[in-house]
């Protein structure tokens, strides 16, 4: 007797929503990308406790006739697919059919939907159509989405609380809104607005909807292209990084991807920029031909494989590489009073979960903030952001490109603090630098640059330099000899378990010559996959602190003088090789507003 049966469709369809329908987030994600699909103009995601009670996602897209509305929720059900040649040509966002019969499956489900002017109503309860009949709606679609698990509910107990939930869901839509600004996303949970876009096509409108004024002002547009991609977006100055992973946003033909290559390559370009564990802020969208691009190797389509990844990460390199080195990077130092109100925005993450009393106390104080925030008013119409007159001065033009071979003007000391910190002025502004973070840049392009030479200066030992290794140590050390002598460190054995060093290059700190050789060695013997090009970015970055003045050093002010005319040569002046500041400036309208010589 035959074991093997065939399942029925609703026992199928649970299945592949386990796959496609895990948590809220699941059904938000493919109804709005069904609404995107269907040409919408307006999206409206509307949610109760988080999606977990209730779920509409309405839109003024193309709607579907009664026909269409049925078979939507049979399973592999698809307008977007007809032949298998179309796979490896996929413009839209879905196109696999197991969507809608997933969520059907656990949850109730209200479809309202119009074509030519005829409605269509669809009520279905555990996949199960119960109820079809005209409608009257003019245009798009509507789904309701109510009980999600009602009858699957040991999934409910792997749901996180409502504020995780609801997080994941604006994180998407607010990837959503930054991947198409040419339409209008509304968020709303327990009647709480959430974000609500313009959707006019202007990026930056949408940065400014999700990330506020102060982020917007210290975006960068950046737009390239090769024969293979076209980029285009706005990058973060460093300053404004963030502590995850999900500050970057990376989008290929509208499509929200997270690419592992391609979040590295976009943390690459801003090494020394930012510390290590900092992520930078990136909404950069890639054009390419879908056949360049395989996007069926995820269930949820999340990430993509790319046919030509290299000349990809070239092309982001390079601009991203070249956009930062033209830029004036300098910290501005905040006024306090501004830097106040927006501390206290930052920490009221009302999800639409107060209570009614606490909901007009953060009401109060939220037109409190809005009213302060008025005088910094933006004109979009060229991608640049514009203060109000009077506050023009406030903000330096920090996109101001190099000229005379530096991009800080020259800094004149006139003390040092604690021991640490330069006092500079020019007639710009007031400027404090960090003396250990300016002279570690300094080094570390002095020594990374000699890394990256062929022709180096050598230094002959009259006695050799003594290392001792585990035998195990010693086999990987061995396999990196020549590596060690093309930056020019001459390492031979000498017996068991112990090798000498014959040469060493003239940039090694003296009196340290043994200890910078076991620092470049530990770092080959680091744990995980060797890359020689970080091998030697790490290698300049450790010589560089083990060279620099430290804190508490004193430095006379001839001496800072000099250390400062240095500081401002270097390709990157404005970040230590670990990504920490070496300047901030107070400009000369933040003094004179401190000290309330001026009240505007």
């Amino acid at each position: 007797m035959s074991i093997i049966k065939v399942m029925d469709e609703i026992l199928a369809n649970k299945i592949a929503a386990g796959e496609v329908v895990e948590r809220p987030l699941n059904v938000v994600k493919e109804l709005v990308e069904n609404s995107i699909d269907a040409n919408s103009s307006e999206i409206k995601i509307t949610l109760e406790e988080a999606g977990t009670k209730k779920i509409v996602v309405s839109d003024n897209g193309n709607g579907m006739d009664k026909d269409d509305a049925v078979l939507a929720f049979s399973r592999h059900a698809t307008s977007k697919l007809k032949n298998l040649d179309d796979l490896f040509n996929i413009s839209s966002l879905g196109f696999r059919g197991e969507a809608l019969p997933s969520i059907a499956s656990v949850s109730l489900v209200e479809l309202i939907t119009s074509k030519n002017g005829i409605g269509t109503y669809i009520n279905l309860e555990g996949g199960v159509i119960k109820e079809v009949k005209p409608y009257d709606l003019s245009i798009g679609t509507s789904i309701e989405v109510k009980d999600l698990f009602y009858n699957t509910p040991v999934r409910l107990k792997y749901l996180k609380n409502l504020y995780t939930e609801l997080a994941l869901i604006v994180e998407y839509v607010n990837k959503m809104a930054l991947s198409y600004p040419n339409i209008k996303f509304i968020l709303t949970n327990n009647n709480k607005e959430l974000l609500n876009t313009v959707g006019d096509g202007n990026l930056l409108k949408v940065i400014y909807a999700i990330y506020g004024s102060e982020i917007t002002k210290k975006m960068i547009s950046i737009s390239s292209e090769n024969d293979d991609y076209v980029i285009s977006g706005y990058i973060g100055y460093p300053e404004i990084a963030k502590t995850s992973r999900n500050a970057i946003t990376t989008l290929v033909n509208g499509r929200v991807i997270k690419n592992p290559d391609l979040n590295r390559c976009l943390i690459d370009c801003y090494h020394t920029y930012i510390p290590k564990d900092k992520y930078p802020l990136v909404v950069l969208n890639i054009d390419v031909d879908p056949i360049l691009i395989d996007i069926n190797i995820h269930p949820q389509k999340m990430d993509i494989k790319f046919s030509k990844l290299d000349s990809l990460k070239e092309l982001i390199t390079k601009t991203i590489n070249s956009k930062l080195k033209e830029l004036l990077l300098v910290p501005h130092a905040s006024i306090r009073d501004i830097n106040a109100i927006y501390e206290i925005e930052d920490s009221l993450p009302n999800y639409g979960f107060l209570t009614k009393e606490e909901d007009e106390d953060i009401s109060t104080l939220s037109k409190d903030i809005n009213e302060k925030k008025e005088a910094l008013t933006f004109d979009f119409d060229n991608d640049n952001l514009l203060t109000g007159e009077k506050s023009l001065e406030v903000v330096e033009d920090v996109t101001k490109t190099i000229e005379d071979n530096t991009r800080i003007k020259e800094m004149f000391p006139v003390g040092v603090v604690h021991k640490t910190y330069i006092i500079a002025e020019n007639s710009s502004g007031m400027y404090i630098i960090d003396q250990h973070a300016a002279a570690e840049r300094i080094n570390y392009e002095k020594v990374l640059n000699a890394l990256l030479k062929d022709d180096y200066q050598l230094i002959d030992l009259l006695v050799p330099i003594r290392l001792e290794y585990s035998s195990s140590e010693v086999i990987r050390i061995k396999e990196h000899l020549e590596l060690l002598k093309s930056i020019g460190i001459g390492l031979e054995e000498f017996g068991d378990n112990t090798l000498i060093v014959r040469y060493h290059p003239t940039w090694f700190f003296e009196g340290y010559e043994k200890e910078a050789i076991e620092k470049i060695i530990a770092i080959i013997l680091e744990k995980g996959e060797f890359d020689k090009e970080k091998f030697i970015y790490k290698t300049a970055s450790t010589m560089a602190c083990k060279m620099s003045i430290k804190a508490n050093d004193y430095l006379d002010l001839n001496t800072a003088k000099i250390l400062l005319d240095n500081l401002r040569c270097c390709d990157n002046p404005f970040t230590c090789p670990h990504g920490r500041p070496t300047i901030i400036t107070y400009s000369n309208y933040d003094l004179e507003r401190l000290f309330k010589r001026a009240m505007n």
